[in-house]
């Protein structure tokens, strides 16, 4: 469901408190579940040097863009990025606590996409990219937030986190795409292409870097064995994340010729966060908010 195929305002948003060096936020916030949490987490360690991999991509073709409008766009997805990945870098450093290898991740996500993808790659090959993970962040936000489930279970702390994140990626979904598809004219090819990497990339990458959360975690062979099973089915299983109806209509969509992010309009519950968090200024709050939903 959405409500809007009217782009809302881009808004960033800086210096939000989310209380993240409490010590009482338990360490599977997510619904006391290892799977959950982890999968969560390992998301997190990629975004720092992510945020800083799409905001170069669409730097690339800032110069050309004659549009007011959309050089105005840019600005502010890039300070909206920006700003999610110093927040996310702050609940790293909780991951780093937990003998988490957020600094050997990071310099691998660095080698992997500015030592090897942008050297080697076209720009607009990696623009393609950044705006298909963008989609595939888009896709994320509408499974998470269009029903107030993630927000019942998760620690606030953590679920307004990731609500602030989810709405502001919300907010500037067509960015990078506009810019691939306006100013470095790529074509449907390339862009599908891109589609297919990021595929394949996000489940691998997320997955390798859980099995090393749950190792660090203590799990023995069995205890990681049954967790990936049941964690697996939550995601692939009937009726999963990845399963349901709402995610395959909104990934395949992207296979379309004609697409573009807005056609699938903002997430049912953007405007109930917007509300509370300009009414009461605290991102944990306008998370809350969303169990009205």
């Amino acid at each position: 469901m959405h409500t809007s195929t009217k782009s809302p305002q881009i808004i960033p948003r800086e210096k939000l408190d989310f209380k993240l060096d409490a010590q009482d936020i338990p360490r599977y916030w997510w619904a006391g579940d290892a799977f959950k949490t982890r999968f969560a987490d390992a998301m997190s360690t990629t975004f720092p040097v992510g945020e800083r991999f799409f905001i170069s991509c669409v730097r690339d073709y800032r110069e050309r863009v004659s549009d007011p409008a959309m050089q105005q766009e840019i600005k502010d997805f890039i300070r909206q990025e920006g700003q999610h990945g110093m927040v996310h870098d702050l609940f790293n450093n909780r991951l780093r606590q937990q003998g988490i290898a957020v600094g050997a991740l990071e310099r691998i996500y660095q080698f992997w996409l500015f030592g090897f993808f942008r050297k080697r790659a076209s720009r607009r090959h990696t623009l393609a990219f950044t705006a298909a993970a963008e989609h595939m962040t888009a896709i994320m936000v509408h499974l998470l937030f269009d029903t107030p489930e993630m927000i019942e279970q998760a620690d606030p702390r953590l679920a307004g986190m990731y609500a602030w994140h989810a709405m502001e990626e919300m907010e500037h979904k067509a960015v990078a795409f506009d810019v691939m598809q306006k100013v470095a004219k790529v074509g449907y090819a390339m862009r599908i292409l891109a589609f297919i990497e990021i595929s394949i990339f996000f489940p691998l990458a997320t997955f390798m870097v859980m099995n090393h959360m749950f190792q660090v975690d203590g799990m023995s062979r069995w205890q990681r064995t049954k967790t990936w099973f049941k964690g697996l089915w939550w995601l692939y299983g009937v009726g999963g994340l990845f399963t349901k109806l709402s995610f395959l209509r909104h990934y395949a969509a992207y296979l379309k010729p004609g697409f573009h992010p807005w056609q699938a309009g903002e997430v049912a519950t953007y405007k109930l966060w917007l509300t509370e968090l300009e009414r009461s200024g605290d991102p944990i709050a306008a998370g809350q908010a969303l169990r009205m939903a």
